[in-house]
Formats: structure tokens, C-alpha cells, sequence
């Protein structure tokens, strides 16, 4: 039956034509901080089909969860000891099932995580493994190895964690295993085809339950270079880089995607998939959306662009260009669960709000797909001032690591009321709450014309109506000052003041459809502001 609604399901405009994700506006919900509702200061499922209702007014298409799989939590749920089963600070399969339900009554699709380049060392798998030592069939899905030097002590080779530290960890009898990101999340061997047979299985799985599609964690990195090769430099590695590295964007994944579409096209109602592929370039990654692999794939060159007219411009072109030769839509996205939220990447306080509120008037005017990362649309700073105590990063407590504060990001989402937790729930929340976020809630910011949420529904609600906003590949430039953006779309422009001071406005429309900023006079763009046009 959840198959069937999924095969019938209406987008947000009324259309049931295939393609949805070619437009479409993903919202992102970390399911630790999005909604609790059994007050154990822990989101959960139930808590996320509570608040559906609310996403479907916002205007979005689609929901992206992130992990809710069983898992020690080692790495926030990116550690998944079963595939199959829902943890239960989440709920259960049932509450699973319930969220895509509803969902597809609202008219939403639901696309969940999928995290396949590791597992938790909970794994049964892993646990066997270690079980029957070394040689034996189960340590063959993993990357097991023999130390180097006399005594085996040192590591197979000289890779780097992400997570900073070694890439491996030594067992009792010896030897060594591969985990890219935590010691508790060793690596799968994507040349064993028993790891291949697996995921195709847990593809089915949740595809027979009714998602419409997964993002794949961590997509470039499932087939190593072989031998393993030493990477022969110290340069720490970063989780969001552009580095050619032995074991990222390999071109052994893409006969993995090829055989991935083989399942996703045995679904009816359009199911995809959606790479999270850190390459180091645009077009290494277009490689992932050729018309027999995945549908689309995060944009993190744009994500990584700063608030820079020249810049932007260049990074916008060089996405189109990019995708253009493989059909596949582009993506935009300003943050994630893993990068500081751009109102303070943007600068923070007054300025970074403003600048915030003006890219997203730029991403959603733009052709393609947009995600919008939970909280960015109530204009959420990113929280900089957590005590360590509370911390639950693990790069955060490696000495060589990353600067451990993707926690500030994935601090819960206020809703209502003037203190903490701001009905997120009764219980408190897992990471603290700011004070000044009474201001910034859902139900402090409804119905005021001047506050982002407000910001965010009008600019959805128009970009669904008006056909020559989402869909298509290009932008027609227009001429403008230096800092300054303009372009059309059919009917439609948009302007664009990246700088500190206000400018002439270099294209006008015949009305102002909507704007970042208040406008005293059209014909005066203010300071980091976006303005869209009737054109």
C-alpha cells in the first residue's frame, strides 16, 4: 500500500509527471533535533510525523531524514549496526512506516539516509569477524590487514581518519582494519560481492516500505585504490575537501551506481538517488549522474562559495555547465548537518542574517533542486558557545582532528515559547538551546511579514507557481556593477548586492514580486540584498 501511495503520489504543484526531483525543494531533518515527543530531550520519528503538517506549509517537496537506523551513536547514527531496524530513541519500524504515510497523504516524499561506505563495529558482520580471526570469509567484507614493520606494530599504510588520527585500529590477534572516519566505523570492502548483494537488499528493503529515494552517505568513497596505496604526505584530510585522495572518488563506484539505478528503476513513482560526493571538481562529479547512475548530487562547490558576486556567478556557471552534458539537475544547498550555518559563516549577527536571507532568495531562483537544512528557514545562527561537556562530535575529541564543532549545527530547532526548549519538547533538549532563541521560533515568527520563515514560505509559494522558476539549466546574465548579480528566467529576474553599500538597481522588473530586505525605493538595491522581479 506504501508502495502504491508512492507510485501516485502529487507534487506540490499539482503534477504527477516524472521528474519530480528535477525541481524539487528537499528539507533536511536531523531527527535528534527536530521534534521530540516522548520528553527524553531526544527527537524522534513520532515527533517528525507530528510536525509534517508544518513542512507541508512551508512548501517543500520532500523530506531528507538523516540516520534513525539501530547504532551505538558512536557517530550521531552514522554508525549503523542494522540496516533494517529503526533505534529505539527513535521509535520503531512501525513509526517508520507511519512518517512515510503521512507524508505521502500531505503530498511530501521521504527520502532517507543510506550510509554503505562503513557500518558500526556493532555490526553482526564486524563482530563475527572479529570472532573467527584472521583469514577467515567474514574479515573479507572488511578491510582487514597485516601490520608492517617486524612485528606487525605499525599500520598497513599511512592513511589518515578523517576524524584525524590513524585510518587503523588494531585487534587482539594482530591485525589491523580500515575506517575512514571513527574506530567504530570500519570501513565495508565494496569488492566483495557479498557487501554488493547486501545493500541491493537493503535498497528493497525500504523501497518496498515506500521511500522515495536515499542519500548516500559518504558516496565517493566506497572503492579504495588498489593496494591500498600510501598517500606519502602529512597534509590532514578534511571531511568536506576537494583533495584527489586513494580512497575518494575512485572510478570503481560507479558501476556500484549503475547497479544501484538497476533496483531504483524497478520501483515505480520515480524513486532516486542522491549522491553526497565530495570530488574535486564539478565535473568529477557529474561522472555520478550519467543517465544510468544516481539523479543527483550534492553541491558542495557552491556550498563552499563565499558571499562574493564574481564568485558565485563562476560557481553557479561552472554547476550548470557541469550537468548539462549528463541531463541531471543541478543542486544548491547553504548548509548541512556537517558545516557551520551560513548566517554565521555569512558573518553572523545583523549582517549575516541579511546576507543569509538574500542567498536564499538567490538558490531558489535558480534552475535545478534546492535543500534547505532545518532551522536555516527561521534564520538559525550557528551556536558557537556549547561547553565541552555536552559535546558529542567525535572529531571534537581527537587532538589531530577536524575543529569537532559540527555539534553547533545540530543544536534542536526552537517551535514555541520564550524559554528552552522552546516546544522541541517536555524533556528538555540534548544540546543546550541559546537564550536569544525565543525570538527565533516557529511560532514567534509566524505571521510577521518582516521574519525569515515568513521569507522562506512566500519565496516557496512562488517559486511553485511560476513555471519558469526551478526547472530548466540555465540563466540568462544581465548586465550589472561589480558585487552585483542580475539575471533572467522567462519571465522573471533576479538582482543580487553581495556588497556592504546599496546600488543603482541594475534590472527592474514591473513589480516586486518579493525581497530580502525592505525597499524604500526600486530603484535603490540596498546592502546585501535580493530582490525578485515580474518581469
Amino acid at each position: 500500500m506504501t508502495q502504491h501511495l508512492a507510485e501516485t503520489i502529487p507534487t506540490q504543484a499539482g503534477s504527477t509527471l516524472p521528474g519530480w526531483w528535477r525541481e524539487a525543494v528537499i528539507y533536511q531533518v536531523y531527527p535528534r533535533s527536530f521534534a521530540d515527543s516522548n520528553g527524553d530531550g531526544m527527537g524522534d520519528l513520532e515527533g517528525i510525523r507530528s510536525r509534517l503538517p508544518y513542512l507541508k506549509e512551508l512548501g517543500v517537496d520532500a523530506v531528507w531524514l538523516s540516520p534513525f537506523y539501530a547504532s551505538p551513536q558512536a557517530d550521531a547514527g552514522y554508525d549503523v549496526a542494522d540496516y533494517r531496524a529503526i533505534d529505539p530513541m527513535f521509535g520503531t519500524l512501525h513509526d517508520a512506516d507511519a512518517v512515510i504515510r503521512e507524508a505521502h497523504g500531505l503530498g511530501l516524499r521521504i527520502i532517507v539516509d543510506l550510509v554503505p561506505n562503513h557500518c558500526s563495529d556493532q555490526h553482526e558482520w564486524f563482530k563475527q569477524a572479529l570472532r573467527e580471526g584472521p583469514g577467515t570469509p567474514l574479515r573479507e567484507r572488511f578491510h582487514f590487514r597485516p601490520g608492517r614493520g617486524a612485528d606487525g606494530s605499525e599500520p598497513p599504510n599511512d592513511w589518515e581518519s578523517i576524524f584525524g588520527g590513524p585510518a587503523w585500529t588494531r585487534v587482539a590477534d594482530g591485525e589491523w582494519y580500515l575506517h575512514l572516519f571513527a574506530p567504530e566505523q570500519p570501513d565495508f570492502n565494496w569488492e566483495h560481492p557479498a557487501v554488493q548483494d547486501e545493500f541491493r537488499s537493503v535498497l528493497r528493503f525500504w523501497l518496498d516500505l515506500g521511500v522515495d529515494g536515499f542519500r548516500i552517505d559518504v558516496a565517493h568513497g566506497l572503492v579504495k585504490a588498489p593496494g591500498l596505496p600510501d598517500l606519502g604526505r602529512d597534509e590532514q584530510l578534511k571531511l568536506l575537501g576537494n583533495q584527489v585522495l586513494p580512497f575518494f572518488d575512485q572510478d570503481g563506484v560507479h558501476e556500484i551506481y549503475r547497479s544501484w539505478r538497476t533496483v531504483l528503476d524497478e520501483y515505480a513513482g520515480d524513486r532516486i538517488g542522491v549522491a553526497e560526493a565530495w570530488t574535486p571538481s564539478a565535473d568529477r562529479t557529474a561522472l555520478y549522474l550519467r543517465p544510468d547512475e544516481l539523479h543527483q548530487a550534492f553541491n558542495f562547490h557552491y556550498l563552499t562559495t563565499g558571499w562574493d558576486a564574481a564568485a558565485l556567478r563562476a560557481s553557479i556557471d561552472e554547476s550548470l555547465d557541469a550537468m548539462r552534458p549528463v541531463g541531471a539537475p543541478t543542486t544548491w544547498v547553504l548548509s548541512n548537518h556537517d558545516v557551520v550555518r551560513h548566517v554565521t559563516r555569512y558573518g553572523g549577527g545583523t549582517q549575516g542574517l541579511a546576507r543569509a536571507r538574500a542567498a536564499a532568495l538567490l538558490m531558489l531562483a535558480l534552475p535545478g533542486s534546492a535543500y534547505v537544512y532545518q532551522g536555516e528557514e527561521l534564520g538559525l545562527p550557528e551556536v558557537v558557545d556549547l561547553p565541552d561537556e555536552v559535546r558529542q562530535d567525535p572529531s571534537f575529541f581527537k587532538e589531530n582532528g577536524q575543529d569537532g564543532l559540527r555539534d553547533g549545527c545540530r543544536v534542536p530547532i526552537p517551535w514555541s515559547g520564550d524559554q528552552a526548549p522552546y516546544g522541541f519538547g517536555d524533556g528538555g533538549s540534548w544540546l543546550p538551546q541559546p537564550a536569544q532563541w525565543a525570538d527565533l521560533s516557529v511560532a514567534a515568527q509566524t505571521g510577521d511579514p518582516a521574519s525569515t520563515l515568513e521569507l522562506y514560505r512566500a519565496a516557496l509559494r512562488i517559486r511553485r507557481e511560476r513555471a519558469d522558476l526551478g526547472a530548466g539549466d540555465a540563466v540568462e546574465w544581465l548586465e550589472a556593477p561589480e558585487g552585483v548579480l542580475a539575471f533572467r528566467r522567462g519571465d522573471f529576474l533576479c538582482t543580487v548586492n553581495t556588497t556592504g553599500e546599496p546600488v543603482r538597481t541594475p534590472a527592474r522588473g514591473t513589480a516586486v514580486l518579493l525581497a530580502s530586505a525592505e525597499l524604500t525605493d526600486p530603484g535603490t538595491l540596498p546592502a546585501d540584498t535580493a530582490v525578485w522581479w515580474q518581469g
